[in-house]
């Protein structure tokens, strides 16, 4: 067994210092994160973490059972790359003369999907989203004439077989309360009873 590349998905409320907590756990474990995004889900109030690590499959199980045990997260997923359909973005800042002179970069460009955002005198920003090999590929295109400046986000997933987390939100909401519950209910009310 190896390590793997792991898309750890955590939903959680969205509250303050959620992030820290959640980067302490990685941290105290002397695992790197490759990738963090984090955005609204589909679902009002609820934010969506997407994380990438490399690491063996029993600590990234591990990892997921620790982070649903923090507060605030509701439920944690993890896939492999093939369970998922993921992207990201990166940008890359050229001169823009090299761009106006050069008719090969233009093509490459081109060739790699990429679109501009911004055109000024000096430089031109084009944007690319795909998987990091396309956008590392791009890279070393652009370096000989003259890359200025890149940056990439954190992955964006999807995970393939999933009704999406709203439907297990839902089925939450509608199930009846468990004999827990009704027990505590049950107490409640001659807690009542007995304080009158």
């Amino acid at each position: 067994m190896q390590k793997q590349e792991y898309t750890i998905t955590v939903y959680t409320e969205n509250q303050v210092g959620l992030l820290n907590r959640i980067a302490i756990i990685f941290s105290r474990r002397k695992i790197n994160i490759e990738s963090l995004n984090t955005s609204p889900s589909e679902v009002d109030s609820v934010h969506r973490f997407t994380i990438v690590i490399n690491e063996f499959e029993e600590v990234v199980r591990k990892l997921c059972r620790q982070i649903e045990k923090q507060v605030d997260v509701l439920k944690a997923y993890y896939n492999t790359n093939d369970e998922i359909v993921w992207q990201e973005l990166a940008m890359y800042k050229v001169p823009t003369e090299v761009i106006q002179e050069e008719v090969k970069v233009e093509r490459l460009l081109s060739q790699h999907g990429a679109k501009a955002v911004v055109i000024r005198k000096d430089y031109t920003v084009f944007e690319v989203s795909g998987h990091r090999e396309e956008t590392d590929k791009l890279i070393e295109v652009l370096e000989p004439y003259g890359l200025i400046e890149f940056v990439r986000s954190g992955r964006v997933a999807i995970i393939k077989k999933s009704d999406g987390f709203h439907n297990k939100l839902k089925e939450f909401e509608y199930r009846e309360p468990g004999e827990h519950a009704v027990e505590n209910e049950f107490l409640d009310k001659n807690q009542e009873v007995f304080s009158m």
